[in-house]
């Protein structure tokens, strides 16, 4: 690297890029720790807005800009929107709720580092001979994307549609009550009021 391509770089070199994307990294997985740890679930959608808008960070420090408003505007704005109205329309307690908490914390961090273990072996076993070209046109532009998501995701982006609508159905559901019986008066007093009448 010359002094000139150097100089062009500015403040947001390559190694603060870095920095930034490990900073705000550690920053979004503390939030999704905290996140599936709490028991106030009002507490949970707000810190998963935090951990959706670091996921959106890191977009931008990969300069993936389309990704990174898409992240924004669908999960940080209609996802937890929608698990929000859940929660609402279904009474879900505002504080503490010891429901939340199944007492499988051990099972569920085993599958949860397991899972992790797996996406990650998939990704790097999948990119490992993947290059990037820098100097062609940019992979997270809203052309590319578009053809990729429209061409070869469609089915499960569709997929994701139907499931929160289903789930927003189901708390509409859930929230709705019987509709109580009107009381009637007893016959009986009506009888005798018009028996009065009568005499």
């Amino acid at each position: 690297m010359t002094l000139a391509t150097a100089a062009t770089h500015g403040f947001l070199s390559p190694t603060g890029v870095e920095i930034a994307f490990l900073l705000v990294g550690v920053a979004t997985l503390g939030a999704a720790v905290i996140t599936v740890t709490t028991r106030q679930l009002v507490h949970a959608a707000l810190w998963l807005v935090v951990a959706l808008g670091g996921i959106a960070v890191e977009y931008l420090l990969l300069t993936a800009e389309f990704i990174a408003w898409v992240q924004v505007l669908i999960y940080v704005g209609s996802v937890v929107v929608l698990l929000l109205f859940g929660l609402m329309l279904t009474k879900a307690p505002i504080g503490r709720s010891p429901d939340a908490d199944s007492g499988n914390r051990w099972v569920a961090l085993a599958v949860a580092l397991a899972a992790a273990a797996s996406l990650v072996w998939v990704v790097v076993d999948a990119f490992r001979t993947t290059w990037i070209d820098l100097d062609g046109p940019v992979q997270g532009s809203t052309k590319v994307s578009g053809e990729i998501l429209f061409r070869h995701w469609v089915l499960p982006f569709e997929a994701l549609s139907v499931l929160l609508l289903a789930a927003l159905v189901g708390a509409i559901v859930l929230s709705r009550r019987d509709a109580e019986p009107v009381a009637t008066p007893p016959t009986g007093g009506a009888d005798r009021t018009a028996r009065k009448g009568n005499s």
